[in-house]
């Protein structure tokens, strides 16, 4: 049995043998690459454990019923999943969570959701009309939740509509009217305009259905579609389209003056009065009469009769005065006129009936066309009625001749010049009644302005981004450190530290002097200083673990055999 073993490479518990201690002692730079390994593997394992399967929602506010179908086949399709809020959704991995809904969706899960017009498809035969109108009526509120429940801050919605029985006469007919209820999600809200589109959506998905009557009410039940509009009946889009004009009006007057005074030293508002009124103007003339010579002639009819010899009737009215005229005798012979020249050899005048009363009557109407002028005139909405703008511009920049900066107020001249410029750009008209009001004053915020402050880096967006990026790798970095100044290093040090230094060495050194000039003797004083330096360290290894000392012998007596 040797005793010129080196007791540090002693074996820990007897678990590792004393040559393979000796071969690492050897080579100082094997403890290093275990270590180094060991470490890696921690690194390792620690990333692919922190990099698990990144889970995600599912569904969220299902039914216990319809949660217990969705878990069953999740457990038959091999599906992880996870329950977070306290059980109200089920999570998991996110790469498949498409592909699960659509595997579910062709199970028809989550039943809970609302039907639509798939409700008419499995039609029997010899349905009443009234259930065909239910089954319309179901699958048209259904329709239009699955529709508003599309809206990114709506989680569920209930539709109801009140659709009443067509009827024949006029005054028995009544207009629809539905109601809409909106479940929110958890911290979201619904703005205006989106609720205006709600409305707008289910009035224009039933028939005769009028904006108006249709409400909208959240889970909370406040009233959302009185915020449609305003007391003068305007909506969300008219005021969008009131403050889009406004906002257009304020960048062009400042776009035309920020050249002359600076881009932060002009400040400009605008009110604009916009008439949203649809106005329809009809008009009939009808122009003064004109000269006949020059009109044109529509119709023209006369009429012309006359009457001679006869007698007019006279007398006394009755049967006497209505008698027919008497007959005619022949010869009817003319007398000669007292004044008539003599005419010796004229054959006498042929014979004429004696002259008598004559009637006369002569008849015409003439119509001329009519000059007829007929204006429609149709006015559309959102014109502007009149502008109201204001302008605030800096006082000018000046360095006196000693250096110091100063301000100085604007001249007459360039306000006049600012003055027209803004006319030009928002388009002044005087009979509109539009006002403008330019005023030069020093801006108290530039006056004292300074340099904007620098956010601190720990409230800064990138760099908290960042932080979030790489904190993951930063923690496996803290915990790999920690593994290695914590447990790995103490127990190299342990198991691979080289022998003490012997005690006893240093007495002998003391008492001899002189090394003695035999150089065999020299090297027999150190081996036997080596000897009972060794034989210390045994007796204080075997004081302290005499378990290690009893598993160093038992492997000495198995090595002898």
């Amino acid at each position: 049995m040797s005793t010129a073993t080196p007791t540090g490479s002693l074996p820990a518990g007897g678990s590792v043998l004393p040559p393979m201690l000796e071969r690492m002692r050897a080579q100082p730079r094997l403890p290093l690459i275990i270590g180094a390994a060991a470490l890696v593997t921690v690194v390792a394992a620690f990333a692919l454990w922190s990099r698990g399967p990144d889970y995600k929602v599912l569904y969220t506010n299902v039914s216990d019923r319809d949660g217990g179908a969705i878990i069953a086949s999740l457990q038959q399709m091999n599906v992880p999943y996870k329950f977070a809020e306290g059980g109200g959704a089920i999570l998991i991995a996110g790469d498949k969570v498409a592909e699960t809904r659509l595997k579910l969706a062709a199970q028809g899960l989550p039943k809970a959701g609302g039907v639509g017009f798939e409700l008419m498809d499995n039609q029997k035969f010899g349905t009443s009309q009234f259930a065909e109108q239910v089954n319309y009526q179901r699958g048209l509120e259904g329709e239009l939740a699955r529709s508003i429940e599309s809206i990114g801050t709506i989680e569920a919605a209930r539709v109801h509509l009140a659709l009443p029985k067509p009827s024949l006469f006029v005054r028995d007919q009544k207009k629809p009217s539905a109601s809409v209820v909106l479940t929110l999600m958890r911290g979201r809200s619904i703005d205006e305009g989106q609720v205006s589109a709600i409305v707008h959506m289910v009035s224009a998905s039933v028939p005769d259905l009028d904006a108006k009557n249709v409400t909208v009410v959240d889970q909370r039940g406040n009233l959302l579609s009185s915020a449609r509009g305003t007391s003068q009946g305007l909506d969300v889009s008219q005021l969008k389209y009131a403050q889009e004009i406004e906002q257009g009006y304020v960048r062009r007057i400042e776009a035309i003056l920020q050249p002359l005074v600076g881009a932060s030293n002009v400040r400009a508002q605008v009110a604009a009065d916009i008439d949203f009124s649809v106005v329809e103007h009809t008009d009939e003339k009808y122009k003064p009469n004109q000269d006949p010579a020059q009109a044109a002639i529509r119709s023209q009819q006369s009429s012309e009769s006359a009457q001679h010899n006869g007698v007019p009737p006279g007398g006394v009215p009755g049967a006497l005065s209505n008698q027919p005229p008497v007959n005619p005798t022949a010869p009817i012979t003319t007398p000669r006129p007292a004044n008539a020249p003599n005419t010796p050899n004229a054959s006498p005048a042929p014979a004429t009936a004696p002259a008598g009363p004559s009637n006369t009557r002569k008849d015409v109407t003439t119509n001329y066309e009519l000059d007829r002028t007929i204006r429609h005139v149709q006015q559309a909405a959102g014109g502007v009625k009149r502008l109201s703008v204001a302008v605030v511009v800096n006082h000018r920049d000046t360095v006196d001749a000693a250096g110091k900066a100063g301000t100085q107020a604007l001249t007459p001249a360039e306000l006049a010049q600012i003055r027209n410029l803004a006319k030009e750009a928002m388009g002044f008209s005087t009979e509109r009644g539009d006002s403008l009001n330019v005023v030069n004053s020093a801006f108290a915020r530039d006056a004292e302005a300074g340099p904007a402050p620098e956010l601190p880096f720990w409230r800064d967006r990138d760099n908290l981004a960042l932080a979030k990026a790489l904190g993951p790798y930063l923690l496996i970095g803290l915990l790999a450190l920690f593994a290695w100044f914590a447990m790995l290093r103490p127990l190299m040090r342990r198991h691979l530290a080289p022998p003490p230094p012997a005690q006893l060495a240093t007495a002998v050194t003391t008492d001899t002097a002189a090394p003695p000039d035999d150089p065999e003797e020299t090297l027999q004083q150190r081996e036997s200083a080596r000897q009972k330096a060794d034989m210390d360290y045994a007796h204080q290894t075997a004081d302290k673990d005499p378990k290690l000392v009893a598993a160093l012998i038992q492997h000495w007596m198995h090595t002898d055999d």
